[in-house]
């Protein structure tokens, strides 16, 4: 058998503890599929005496993920402590240079220098293996980057956050507000202390940064993604959505348009019947459209300790299983130098239905005005209707639209002509609406 490949372990939360958990509950059946074993011999992390219900007896402790890198006798940098800047990115970097490869959980670390990293890991021969840095236990890094070779990706998109298709789904089926459905999933740990990162889309919008680049061989462009999260979708909202046939659901989408590549975070009205509209909790979902392979939708847990160290154990084996002198897989599909420049498709060239809910002053000629709005921006109304499960305040009533397929820019017209009108009260919500086929 062949000598055992070393790791050097930096960050022992969650994911960390489940890492080297598995790693000593399956050291032989490892070693026996990977055809050399497995052996964690240096860690770092924040505190030394916690315990982690872990034995961390004859491995080497560094105090900072940096002197790991640098100075351990190790083969593989195993970075799970998160975040995009140091220590996480001198550590990396650090590593690179030394030609080890490196394992990684850190979807923000990748988005803000991805590419850097890569051209790095090319030019020492390393790996820099992510699977676990997009939709936890989904193996959908792999598909796209080895599995789908030679197939061209149109599309990719998906539930890609856990914490807001929890809060989404509880206040479907239990009626719940927005406000009490975000304390619940920090007090299940489902959510961060200050959520925002996952609530306002950033966190599904850095996952769907690194599929952008390797389903359609560009270089990575995290700034250049429409983003809005769930923080304003009210019961309201929800009612209205299930009334109509639909579920809503925070949406990652990037497809190939004539004038770009169009990258979006929102929240979307999906149909009940549709399969992504099953997905419930924190259970993540990624579909990939090929003109090979069709359409593949893969679907499993995207977070939590034992599915995101399974897909870094799974990263692991692949270079434990790899040849010296191999032929490296760039990290993103291909070379850095032949990733192709970004070119963004402007969100208002949208075209799709839209729900629009308007809470309005009860006074006469109100319905005509905004179907005169509508009307006057070139957008077919599919339906008008006064929606209300509760009696709304006095004087006040609650107006819902739903489209024909129009233009993001239209819709945005038209609205702000309601703005304009004296009788809207509040804000107006608008959602974007995918059908089966638009997706």
């Amino acid at each position: 058998m062949a000598d055992a490949l070393k790791l050097g372990v930096a960050g022992l939360g969650t994911v960390g503890a489940s890492l080297m958990r598995i790693l000593t509950e399956r050291r032989e059946s490892l070693a026996t599929t990977c055809g050399r074993p497995i052996e964690v011999v240096a860690v770092t992390a924040r505190s030394r005496g916690k315990d982690r219900g872990i034995a961390l007896d004859g491995i080497t402790w560094y105090d900072d993920a940096a002197t790991l890198a640098r100075e351990a006798e190790i083969d593989v940098f195993v970075e799970l402590m998160g975040g995009a800047e140091d220590p996480a990115y001198s550590a990396v970097k650090i590593a690179l240079g030394r030609g080890l490869h490196v394992v990684t959980a850190n979807k923000a670390l990748l988005a803000a220098h991805g590419m850097e990293l890569a051209a790095l890991a090319e030019e020492q021969g390393a790996l820099l293996n992510y699977e676990a840095a997009v939709a936890g236990g989904i193996p959908v890094i792999k598909a796209i980057r080895e599995s789908m070779t030679g197939n061209t990706i149109s599309r990719v998109y998906g539930i890609m956050n856990g914490t807001c298709n929890y809060i989404l789904t509880r206040m479907e089926k239990e009626g719940l507000t927005f406000d009490a459905c975000l304390k619940e999933a920090q007090r299940l740990g489902y959510a961060e202390a200050d959520p925002t990162f996952d609530i306002e889309g950033n966190d599904t919008a850095h996952k769907l940064a690194i599929l952008t680049s390797l389903a359609f061989g560009t270089a990575i462009a995290p700034d250049d993604i429409y983003l809005e999260g769930i923080s304003n979708i009210s019961i309201e909202d929800i009612q209205a959505a299930a009334d109509l046939g639909y579920r809503i659901k925070l949406l990652g989408v990037a497809q190939r348009t004539e004038s770009g590549i169009e990258q979006r975070v929102h929240p979307t009205m999906v149909p009940i019947a549709s399969v992504i509209a099953q997905v419930d909790g924190v259970t993540n979902a990624v579909a990939i459209e090929a003109d090979i392979l069709g359409e593949l939708l893969m679907v499993g847990p995207g977070a939590g300790g034992n599915a995101t160290a399974s897909a870094v154990l799974g990263d692991i084996a692949d270079i434990a299983k790899s040849r010296p002198g191999a032929q490296r897989v760039p990290a993103f599909g291909r070379p850095t130098d032949a990733l192709l420049p970004y070119r963004r498709a402007q969100i208002q060239n949208h075209e799709g239905g839209y729900f629009i809910r308007l809470k309005v002053q009860d006074r006469t000629g109100v319905f005509a005005s905004i179907a005169t709005a509508m009307a006057a921006n070139g957008i077919s109304l599919e339906s008008i209707m006064q929606h209300s499960k509760k009696p709304v305040e006095e004087g006040a009533q609650t107006i819902i639209l739903v489209t024909h397929a129009t233009h993001e820019e239209s819709v945005r017209k038209a609205v702000g002509v309601i703005r304009g009108e004296g009788y809207l009260m509040g804000e107006p919500q608008v959602i974007r609406i995918e059908r089966p086929k638009d997706v």
